[in-house]
């Protein structure tokens, strides 16, 4: 299985370890590389997530936990495409 993260996907990322890093740095390390190896993890599971009912299709959207942030990723064949990162506080849909 093949990853691939969209431009927003990677703002996110950015986003929340610069927020993190301003509280503390140490912490930010630590929780981009606690998502970074969630995320991984769909190489090898892609349908770990938990479908998301908001779509017509919502076996191919699913949400990823890990702690407390949520990757919102789409599984097509053989690639899952990491579509958004967030807290699981912040409101998305």
């Amino acid at each position: 299985m093949k990853l691939s993260y969209s431009r927003e996907a990677i703002i996110d990322l950015i986003r929340l370890r610069e927020f993190i890093a301003s509280k503390n740095p140490d912490a930010a390390q630590k929780i981009a590389k606690s998502i970074r190896k969630g995320i991984a993890q769909l190489k090898t599971f892609p349908y770990l997530g938990v479908e998301v009912e908001l779509v017509p299709d919502p076996e191919m959207i699913r949400d990823l936990i890990i702690g407390n942030y949520i990757a919102r990723y789409l599984v097509l064949q053989k690639h899952a495409y990491i579509l958004r990162v967030w807290h699981h506080k912040e409101e998305r849909l």
